[in-house]
């Protein structure tokens, strides 16, 4: 049931009894991801003990041994707090079994429907209410604190709004219409009747803007943080809060929200598929809508995982020495695999060994130093979108006319360029032919998703790097940053929620 279903809102229902000196217990609506390490992680279905419920929108609670802040609209209060946890998980299962035990779950469930079609219900209700109240919070960023700042030339420039509120503006009129789609769907007389499914699957591409706030919003928290060491800026922030009447919580708790919303809605629709019957006419778009939205966070986690890596790509590149021609970065984003390959190339045929650096779009190939092994010298670069790979029998080879062994060869599609490359190993081998496969596959879907890096995040990047290797000091440290960087083993953090799919449960 939904906190604004009843009769006395929860928040007063909870204080009333924590004050009585009652154990309140709350049962989670939705998996709840932490954020920082004093929230109270739990997933759908877990108890937790309600210790303080001060606080409209955040409630301090405990599940065994671990406490902290967890959002109050993740959790409904169980209607009879006396009862265990197991006796109410049973009666449950036996309320769907029979029409008598579903009308002494009256108070629970609603009066006159069967319990799945009142639990839907519930979920229907929640999305729209979570819907209207996320459009409300956009609003009061926008108009509350955006255009107020934007009347400040004095404090603020263009480029500073822009880092802290990223594309906020864009997601509120998004969502508007997303919202309006909703509610065109919602059937208020019988809400478990609802189809919203098809306005996800309508609009999900339109969700990938959240890609963009969810990347920036690193920054805008660097940014806010420095303002928020000034004075002047934490009054102008404050008096923003209060002219628009927005509840007690700083600007970057609001600025979360986005992110946290964009998880929040896998969740929902695994809740919402819960309890749709298979024949019910929204069932197949729900399913397909969880499904889209599950890609659409997948797509974010990839493209933050894919921006954080650009950063380690132009270490790399400021680490080689002799390096000529355009920025790796100019094409590339991702490092799709490196090792050691004997090369051949026409006409000289010379045989050399050479290190390589498979990215999208293009392969670089360097010479190790003899005496120092840690550092490289720039070589060449070979560009992918004009090749053709060539899976090559051990035996004699007709282009170079010599007997070759584990080797592969890449011939171009619009000239005379070929290369012979030659592995120490056959499994080797194998897995340079499914890199180059990657690399393809890599490519493709970055035109399918429309990926791009702006000349903004290159430039950043080499700046970074070049701050990292001032002129004039060595370059011996490269053996550990190309270590780093081989494919498979970079690391970098998901999105904020970390959403890894399994927490929608099915």
């Amino acid at each position: 049931m939904q906190a604004s279903d009843h009769t006395f809102p929860p928040v007063v229902v909870s204080l009333q009894l924590i004050s009585d000196g009652s154990v309140v217990y709350a049962e989670g609506l939705w998996d709840h991801v932490t954020m920082d390490d004093q929230e109270l992680g739990f997933k759908a279905g877990d108890v937790i003990e309600v210790v303080d419920a001060t606080n409209k929108e955040w409630w301090w609670g405990r599940i065994m041994d671990s406490e902290g802040w967890f959002p109050a609209s993740f959790v409904r209060l169980r209607v009879n707090q006396d009862e265990p946890m197991d006796e109410y998980l049973a009666h449950l299962e036996e309320a769907q079994a029979g029409e008598e035990d579903r009308a002494s779950l009256g108070l629970l469930l609603g009066p006159g429907l069967p319990c799945k079609e009142q639990m839907r219900t519930n979920v229907i209700n929640e999305i729209m209410s979570t819907e209207r109240d996320y459009i409300k919070h956009l609003k009061d960023i926008c108009e509350g604190y955006i255009k107020q700042c934007r009347k400040r030339t004095d404090m603020f420039t263009e480029e500073q709004l822009r880092t802290i509120f990223g594309n906020i503006e864009e997601i509120y009129r998004f969502q508007r219409k997303f919202l309006k789609g909703l509610e065109q769907k919602f059937n208020k007389e019988q809400p478990h009747l609802s189809e919203i499914g098809c306005c996800f699957l309508e609009h999900q591409t339109d969700f990938q803007i959240y890609s963009e706030y969810c990347n920036n919003h690193p920054n805008a928290c660097i940014q806010l943080s420095k303002l928020m060491k000034v004075n002047k800026y934490v009054f102008f922030f404050e008096a923003c809060r209060l002219l628009q009447k927005m509840i007690d919580i700083s600007l970057d708790g609001f600025l979360l929200t986005p992110v946290q919303k964009i998880c929040k809605y896998p969740l929902q629709l695994a809740e919402l598929l819960k309890y749709t019957n298979p024949q019910h006419r929204d069932y197949k778009d729900v399913e397909a809508a969880l499904n889209a939205m599950k890609n659409v966070a997948r797509l974010i986690n990839e493209r933050k995982r894919r921006l954080e890596n650009i950063d380690k790509i132009a270490q790399w590149q400021s680490s080689i020495e002799d390096f000529e021609g355009e920025d790796v970065l100019s094409r590339s984003s991702e490092l799709i695999f490196s090792g050691e390959l004997t090369k051949l190339s026409l006409p000289q045929a010379k045989s050399q060994q050479r290190m390589f650096f498979l990215f999208d779009h293009q392969m670089v190939y360097c010479k190790k130093d003899l005496l120092r092994r840690d550092m490289l010298y720039y070589k060449g670069r070979i560009d992918m979108d004009h090749m053709e790979v060539i899976d090559l029998e051990d035996g004699k080879e007709k282009d170079f006319n010599i007997s070759v062994k584990n080797a592969l060869k890449l011939r171009s599609l619009t000239g005379d360029e070929v290369h012979l490359l030659c592995a120490k190993k056959p499994e080797q081998k194998e897995r340079w032919l499914r890199a180059f496969t990657d690399e393809r596959r890599q490519v493709q879907q970055d035109r399918e998703t429309g990926f791009t890096l702006t000349e903004v995040q290159k430039k950043q990047a080499m700046l970074n790097a070049c701050k990292s290797h001032p002129a004039g000091k060595p370059k011996g440290m490269h053996q550990s940053i190309y270590r780093r960087v081989t494919w498979g083993s970079i690391s970098c953090p998901r999105i904020l929620c970390r959403l890894e799919m399994g927490a929608a449960r099915d």
